[in-house]
């Protein structure tokens, strides 16, 4: 029997492959060819000014295989992110429709609960699966076979906290990513040292350009991974903010719009 592949997985799968794909054509194109042209004018003016102190280029700082695989990482989060924050936004609509139709003053009664119901139930798969319909429609379920108030409001209660689990379980691929990011820039700064280790035979004999570039590396990689590491924390912790958020007001919405409506 065949199992249908979850939307979202393939959501990640191609945002992924589209993010290696424009950051290496940029990389490519633009960042390389820049940072190779910066740095023969920068040998030029040494070779003919011993006492020229070349000027940081971000071409030259960002050039390395490290930084660019911390760019495709930053621009997968953002997708991931994005993603994450558009269902969060469709969810906090579904709380502007009237899912439950009443007038003022109205009370809802056992009996009644299949026919409020119905407007739920005529939403598509999709809508049906938002946290404000789901919650709502187990409500009415649960007065329906219970009677008891309470059983409503600790049936409402549970779904907005096992929400809330769900949500932060979702958002693990990208604190992975947010941790592998200056975990990369940490192997370039490895890699860079191991370089300039191995060239500490040119220093001693006075050359030390290859040391210096190797230098670079160790130090550029680590800056730009810890940079972009600090964004992408900060917009995953926007956006936990945000899903936090929308569970406490789906629950406070059910409570307002239905549970004190209710009358066993």
């Amino acid at each position: 029997m065949q199992k249908n592949v979850p939307l979202e997985f393939i959501y990640q799968v191609f945002s992924l492959i589209i993010a290696v794909i424009i950051i290496h054509a940029i990389y490519v194109s633009i960042i390389r060819p820049g940072a190779r042209e910066v740095l023969e004018k920068q040998a030029i003016e040494i070779n003919s000014n011993p006492n020229y102190v070349p000027e940081r280029s971000t071409y030259v700082v960002i050039r390395d295989f490290e930084q660019e695989a911390c760019f495709v990482l930053m621009v997968w989060a953002f997708s991931l992110m994005g993603y994450k924050a558009w269902r969060t936004r469709e969810e906090r609509l579904m709380m502007s429709r009237d899912l439950v139709p009443m007038g003022d003053g109205i009370s809802i009664l056992p009996e009644d609960t299949r026919e409020y119901s119905r407007s739920i139930q005529s939403l598509n798969d999709s809508e049906q699966g938002y946290l404000v319909p789901r919650v709502l429609l187990n409500a009415l379920d649960r007065f329906r076979s219970t009677r008891n108030i309470q059983d409503v409001s600790t049936t409402v209660r549970a779904i907005c906290e096992s929400e809330t689990d769900r949500l932060d379980s979702e958002l693990a691929l990208v604190r992975y990513i947010a941790w592998a990011i200056p975990s990369i820039g940490f192997l370039g700064t490895v890699r860079g040292i191991g370089q300039a280790l191995g060239q500490a035979h040119q220093a001693v004999q006075g050359n030390i350009a290859g040391v210096t570039q190797s230098l670079g590396v160790a130090f550029n990689s680590t800056f730009v991974a810890l940079l972009i590491s600090i964004v992408v924390m900060f917009l995953l912790h926007q956006l936990q903010q945000s899903q936090e958020k929308l569970v406490l007001d789906a629950g406070a919405f059910c409570d307002k719009r239905l549970i004190q409506n209710l009358k066993s």
